[in-house]
């Protein structure tokens, strides 16, 4: 599967946030779009931290900002597991 241009992105994050607005969305599939994209950006943080880690010689510094990028991806994971009616920072 191909990844969405970024246009498509946006144009698919504005739906999904319409339709939980609307409460259309009886699946599930925008709530849990939106939040795989939320988490998603998280995630791109932990993969950009690890590559610098892995580049710089795994440096202390480095790996102090990969394992606080790590934190932060888990502590938003908890977060959003225990809320359900969260505000997914997408606005």
């Amino acid at each position: 599967m191909s990844k969405p241009s970024q246009d498509e992105l946006e144009q698919a994050l504005e739906k999904a946030k319409q339709m939980r607005e609307m409460e259309k969305d009886p699946d599930f599939i925008a709530k849990s779009f939106l939040n795989c994209h939320f988490q998603s950006t998280y995630l791109q943080q932990v993969l950009h931290a690890a590559e610098h880690y892995i580049n710089s010689g795994l440096g202390e510094r480095e790996h102090s900002r990969l394992i606080q990028a790590i934190s932060k991806a888990r502590n938003i994971d908890e977060r959003s597991a225990k809320q359900e009616h969260q505000d997914l920072g997408l606005s």
